[in-house]
């Protein structure tokens, strides 16, 4: 049988360390979709099939992102109530969570499929893109259930301190998405659509055996008929804490869809850039998101136990880790980013090469502070105040905002670049203040 574990006793480093490993290969996974589609459409399709894919990606930000949110903060309540060890009233947030995610996820679906063309319109797509942009994001829209179902169930085995299940079967549907890319778009000759077709088709088939594993494997899941039942007080208390998460991604989506447009109007060069260095940035990226999520089940689960100093020492572990894995990482991208680039680019697109590895050298060099975001961020979600984290998402939309109305139309590409580490900045001005008000509000409830 599949087995929890609880990370409210021992050392934080190594028990952050080794449950972020797991999520890190699952999320190095999860880029490899975004990769394959990118790196087989750009150098089988062409640089305009490669913008079309790029062209929508802040959309999908925006849409996936609120769902992988939610959650994200379904599984905070499981964590809280795994930590207390109250496992019966743990299985029906489950229960409800997952009744709640079948009704948002077909509505997202709907309502994001029909205004799918006025997105695009509305950021400006190029002509000359907008048909393969406007199938690739329709697709994606059309199996949003897929991939919440997929993300929800991650997030409750996560949250029973389990990081391993989930990528075993995000592995298998990785492999089934690179078999599925080349068939779809070799073979069919589906273009840009087969290359969406793949992921959605892959994700589903990820979360459909997640689902049956979990609940056949997982003692400790197994619920009664009465837990089964949906419970308004539960569902209320999972909208109050996912809700904002999700929030708090497409507030963030939000700036990167008004960046992504003053790039879009710069031109299908500079969105080709864009696509490229935003896919490579992303697979860099992982590791500060998987110790953001490590350190949300860590948090959650320490804080249900009423052990809120140890959340302290994770902060610190966790920063050592984060500055430990940036000093490997601005080495490797400062030297190799343009070896990455060639992945997506022929080695005749100078200009678009050059763009690509202009933004990954001015991303990598704010990886310290996006590193910190993500740490804080997730550690104040996983003590229950994701209102916080919402407003963090807020001031990175005002950044990204600020950059895409005054700097980019004056700068032009360089500004672009300097957009995303603007709104970690704003962010983590935030971020710092909040986690000292929510650990010293924590310390405060233990000792009453």
């Amino acid at each position: 049988m599949a087995t929890s574990k609880e990370m409210t006793e021992g050392k934080a480093l190594p028990l952050i360390f080794n449950f972020t490993l797991p999520l890190l290969l699952g999320n190095l996974l999860q880029q490899t979709y975004s990769l394959v589609d990118a790196a087989i459409v750009g150098k089988f399709l062409g640089i305009h099939a490669l913008a079309s894919v790029g062209a929508s990606t802040s959309v999908v930000f925006l849409i996936l992102g609120f769902c992988n949110g939610c959650c994200g903060g379904f599984g905070i309540p499981v964590a809280q109530k795994f930590g207390a060890r109250d496992y019966s009233t743990m299985r029906r947030y489950v229960a409800v969570s997952l009744q709640l995610a079948a009704v948002m996820s077909v509505v997202l679906a709907v309502i994001t499929s029909i205004f799918c063309a006025d997105i695009l319109h509305m950021m400006r797509t190029p002509d000359v893109i907008f048909t393969g942009a406007y199938y690739y994001l329709l697709i994606t829209f059309i199996g949003i259930p897929c991939t919440f179902f997929y993300n929800l169930l991650s997030s409750i085995i996560r949250a029973l301190g389990d990081s391993k299940t989930p990528f075993w079967f995000l592995l298998l549907s990785a492999v089934l998405n690179i078999l599925l890319d080349l068939f779809c778009i070799l073979v069919l000759d589906w273009g840009v659509a087969g290359a969406a077709i793949a992921t959605v088709f892959s994700q589903g088939v990820s979360a459909v055996l997640c689902f049956f594993y979990m609940m056949r494997r997982f003692e400790i899941l197994k619920m009664t008929t009465a837990e089964r039942k949906f419970n308004g007080a539960l569902a209320r208390t999972l909208m109050y804490i996912g809700v904002p998460m999700g929030l708090q991604f497409s507030i963030t989506a939000i700036g990167s869809i008004m960046l992504q447009s003053a790039n879009n109007a710069l031109g299908t060069a500079c969105v080709a850039a864009f696509t490229a260095a935003m896919r490579i940035k992303m697979v860099f990226l992982c590791a500060l998101e998987s110790l953001g999520m490590a350190m949300a089940t860590y948090s959650g689960q320490n804080y249900g136990a009423g052990k809120p100093e140890r959340i302290w020492l994770g902060v610190k572990a966790s920063a050592l880790m984060m500055m430990i894995y940036w000093a490997f990482t601005f080495c490797i991208l400062m030297f190799g980013a343009k070896a990455f680039a060639l992945l997506f680019i022929e080695p005749t697109e100078l200009e678009i090469l050059d763009n690509t590895e202009l933004f990954l050298h001015i991303s990598v060099s704010f990886f310290p502070i996006l590193g910190l975001l993500c740490i804080l961020r997730y550690t104040i979600q996983g003590a229950g105040y994701t209102n916080l984290a919402m407003l963090s998402g807020v001031s990175e939309m005002i950044a990204r905002v600020l950059v895409s109305l005054f700097a980019v139309p004056t700068f032009g590409y360089i500004a672009v670049c300097f957009g995303d580490p603007t709104a970690w900045v704003f962010a983590v001005a935030f971020l710092i203040p909040a986690f000292i008000y929510v650990y010293r509000r924590i310390l405060r409830m233990k000792k009453n």
